[in-house]
């Protein structure tokens, strides 16, 4: 017998009949009526324009994306926390709600975001493909969060993304950022737009040079996040090549002036000119291609903690938080060996590089107007002398109408939504024609 029903049992029989009383279905007298329509904060409502916004954006971003080649995939909304959380840091593991499966007992995450579900997939997929094979995903749906992202954000965000996996090449970069343009282009958005350039792997690389601790990388990052320059450079001072770490966030915003500050062995070492090509490449790209405002931000290394090289950030306007993130990250390949001597697999293929984007929907409606939709009412007393031709003349004027674009509605009263009318179909002469 599961837990469950032994607790009901110890209920209904340890516990006078007199003192159980079935809980009214009626508000008490003082409750707050009002209160029954709160929400969470972060949490909210989208009504009539906004939840058309927010599907048409869906929608017409979906179907581009999978016109440049990128397959749809709808992860589930829930999964069992070992592998939607697989080598997840600890903010995106902070961000994620936990829930027990009714079932089996098991812990299930709510995904707070689908980039790992699609990690996931594709290394399902293509298992018996190999590192290099090259595939395009694209997704769009809702996230959930334990905590809102910046001020006033939704915990709620429905993320639209698209991630190609296999190669390592700039190309792959530059077509998803393309690609990304292509969609704000669509969306006709009223606001200028604003790039931010970062590169993981600079960070990364010196510490390896540097050879220090993962707290100490882990405190860096912390002192990078709050631009906290005094403390950074108190704290570099002690650090083997600290001049190079403070560099990065003193000079981080002009690659030029950031390599005469680096030492011999950072401002000669082969990644990190790599990782400054690239950042200047596409810079230039953006700058040529899509006329946008960039700036380049080494230290910058926000997001899940998941990004391996360069990283990206959109931004709208003044707005302090971006629309839409991307960068390098590390795929993973399903391995088929298995080391006879210790049982375990082979970790030689156990990478698999890849880039992407999410793009925040509840975010950039905000920047774009609904077209105008004009709502025809039927004339509600032409449609009740109508025959069994009449009502199929009606219909058939009805769905043509539609077809065109507009809302119509044939009213069950006379009264029925004359208030919101644009025009009114009505009935002169035998044909049907709109009035104002």
């Amino acid at each position: 017998m599961s837990a469950c029903s032994d607790s009901a049992n110890l209920s209904s029989s340890s516990q006078p009949k007199s003192t159980v009383s079935a809980p009214s279905p009626q508000l008490n007298a003082g409750s707050d009526i009002a209160n029954i329509w709160l929400l969470p904060d972060g949490v909210t409502d989208l009504l009539s324009n906004e939840a058309q916004k927010q599907e048409m954006l869906r929608y017409q971003m979906t179907k581009h994306l999978v016109g440049c080649g990128y397959e749809l995939i709808c992860p589930p909304m829930i999964e069992y926390t070992e592998s939607l959380l697989n080598n997840a840091s600890e903010d995106l593991k902070r961000q994620t709600f936990k829930i027990i499966d009714q079932l089996t007992g098991r812990l299930m995450g709510v995904r707070a975001d689908i980039t790992p579900q699609i990690l996931r997939i594709d290394a399902h997929l293509n298992q018996h493909q190999g590192r290099q094979h090259i595939a395009r995903y694209c997704y769009a749906g809702h996230v959930i969060h334990t905590l809102p992202t910046g001020l006033f954000g939704s915990r709620t965000p429905l993320q639209l993304g698209a991630e190609i996996f296999g190669c390592a090449d700039i190309s792959a970069d530059i077509e998803l950022l393309d690609v990304l343009f292509g969609l704000l282009d669509r969306a006709d958005l009223k606001a200028s737009r604003h790039v931010d350039i970062g590169q993981v792997s600079i960070f990364k690389r010196l510490c390896e040079i540097a050879q220090i601790s993962n707290s100490d990388s882990q405190q860096l990052m912390s002192l990078y996040a709050n631009k906290a320059l005094p403390e950074l450079k108190r704290i570099s001072t002690e650090m083997p090549m600290g001049a190079d770490f403070y560099a990065l966030a003193a000079n981080g915003h002009d690659l030029a002036t950031l390599k005469a500050a680096l030492s011999p062995a950072a401002s000669e070492d082969p990644q990190i000119n790599e990782a400054m090509n690239q950042i200047a490449t596409i810079k230039q790209h953006l700058e040529q291609n899509w006329q946008c405002h960039v700036s380049i931000d080494i230290t910058e290394l926000s997001g899940y903690h998941y990004h391996t090289g360069l990283v990206f950030n959109v931004y709208l306007n003044n707005d302090i938080q971006a629309v839409a993130r991307g960068g390098r990250f590390d795929g993973m390949v399903m391995n088929a060996d298995i080391d006879v001597n210790t049982g375990a697999n082979s970790t030689e293929q156990d990478q698999r590089c890849a880039a992407g984007f999410s793009l925040d929907l509840t975010r950039l409606q905000s920047h774009i107007e609904l077209p105008e939709q004009d709502l025809i009412v039927v004339d509600y007393a032409a449609c009740q002398a109508l025959d069994s031709d009449g009502q199929n003349a009606l219909n058939n004027k009805v769905a043509e109408l539609r077809e065109q674009g507009y809302r119509v509605i044939k009213p069950l009263t006379a009264n029925d939504s004359q208030s919101q009318q644009s025009q009114r179909l009505q009935l002169q002469d035998g044909v049907w024609q709109l009035s104002v």
